[in-house]
């Protein structure tokens, strides 16, 4: 993930697939990431109600028409079984099952290449016989051995015209699978920056989807999107809505590009499209806001509060998201770790200081901290730390064929760089 530094601050933080926040020209518009409203979000939320029909607005309706003759004569999406899911807006659910076709010689092209799970993809897909090439988007290139099918392109999704670019590298490359995870893994301060490269950049992505329809797409994303909230039932299936967070930014952006995603999937339904909601990641290599915050000796405890805690470790991650470009299965997937403890537990584990106080008194001591940025996790991370936010990942087993190996006390234990107790070899050690 390349690093960059936040204006103002000490701290490097990782973008992918992004220019730094103040070489854009597009984040001085002032895009407003809480809803849609006059100025330029209305530009986009309508450029939006255009994405299923062929992008003529951008000078592309040739390409278009070719790529979307060029499918039809080679029957490139072949009709599939699938189950609707209850819920309206939901995306299409099927179960994973062998593809009738050889997968041989396939082009996969993975956004966000430099973030943990990219990096992880590009090495794994390397690796792979049955993948000819692998292209890897960003806007540095990924750090791999030279010489592999890895084939690095510059590509800046906060460009206004980077859909047509991304467009015209998928018909020509012949790109058999998409998989955008150019998402950040913790909150910024650059806010306008993070909802062009997130919400916006989502909108590109996908209006290159849209006329140049790839075999499958696969979008990376967080069970932060549920919200934590006070009657969240003890385990989120993926059927539950996307209440996300009223004054998180980091969280609403990830919220707005699942929507788009549920959209294209109705309005398309000859790309198999598969969304990977992953519970918060640790290991000993990934770094985003739950291991920038547990990095801390000190840890606030809500007073009264002491909410189940879930996640997932990064070896068992990447193994999920490698099944869900391999396989066929579509929809939403919670992809979670092996069991839950209370955040107590976890600071005990983890050796930390609980420091108890009142709600109002950590929020504002919170609001204190972020916004002299001496901490990664703003005020809104504090409900997380006050409800349930625990998803079920029981359909990620059965029709992804996803099992987590590590267990929640090896995860967390593993993060901190203690071997297993019993002198077994350290299964996600070995995998690294």
């Amino acid at each position: 993930m390349a690093l960059e530094r936040e204006p103002g601050g000490g701290r490097a933080h990782a973008a992918a697939v992004v220019g730094h926040p103040h070489q854009r020209t597009t984040a001085s518009l002032g895009l407003d990431g809480d809803g849609a409203g006059p100025g330029v979000e209305g530009v986009v939320h309508e450029l939006l109600d255009h994405r299923g029909r062929p992008l003529d607005h951008l000078a592309r309706r040739d390409l278009v028409d070719h790529v979307g003759q060029q499918d039809r004569d080679h029957g490139l999406h072949g009709p599939c079984v699938s189950q609707v899911c209850r819920s309206p807006g939901e995306l299409r659910y099927k179960r994973d099952m062998p593809s009738s076709a050889t997968i041989s010689g396939r082009v996969v092209a993975v956004t966000g290449a430099c973030t943990y799970l990219g990096g992880e993809l590009l090495r794994r897909l390397d690796e792979d016989p049955h993948y000819a090439r692998v292209l890897a988007l960003d806007i540095r290139p990924p750090a791999l051995t030279p010489g592999g099918k890895v084939e690095f392109v510059k590509i800046d999704l906060t460009q206004p015209t980077v859909d047509g670019e991304l467009a015209t590298l998928l018909e020509k490359n012949h790109v058999d699978t998409l998989v955008h995870g150019a998402f950040l893994s913790h909150p910024t301060h650059a806010s306008e920056w993070a909802h062009e490269l997130e919400d916006v950049g989502t909108m590109h992505v996908l209006n290159a989807c849209a006329g140049v329809e790839p075999r499958r797409l696969v979008l990376i994303s967080t069970t932060l999107v549920y919200g934590a909230h006070p009657k969240n039932p003890n385990y989120l299936t993926e059927e539950a809505d996307l209440e996300g967070h009223r004054d998180s930014r980091f969280v609403n952006d990830k919220v707005r590009a699942e929507k788009q995603v549920q959209r294209f999937a109705r309005e398309h339904p000859g790309v198999e499209v598969c969304v990977l909601r992953f519970a918060p990641i640790l290991g000993p290599t990934a770094s985003n806001m739950y291991t920038r915050f547990f990095s801390r000796l000190l840890a606030p405890v809500m007073m009264g509060h002491d909410p189940l805690m879930q996640f997932v470790h990064e070896q068992d991650a990447a193994h999920a998201l490698e099944l869900a470009v391999k396989g066929r299965a579509t929809g939403a997937f919670n992809i979670v770790g092996k069991g839950v403890l209370p955040y107590t537990t976890v600071l005990a584990l983890l050796g930390r200081v609980p420091l108890p106080m009142p709600q109002l008194v950590a929020r504002q001591l919170s609001k204190v901290l972020w916004a002299t940025q001496l901490v990664g996790s703003p005020p809104s991370f504090l409900d997380f730390l006050l409800y349930l936010c625990v998803a079920d990942g029981a359909r990620a087993r059965r029709d992804l064929g996803f099992a987590p190996r590590l267990s929640i006390k090896r995860t967390i234990l593993d993060f901190l760089g203690v071997a297993p107790e019993d002198g077994a070899t350290d299964v996600a050690r070995a995998q690294a």
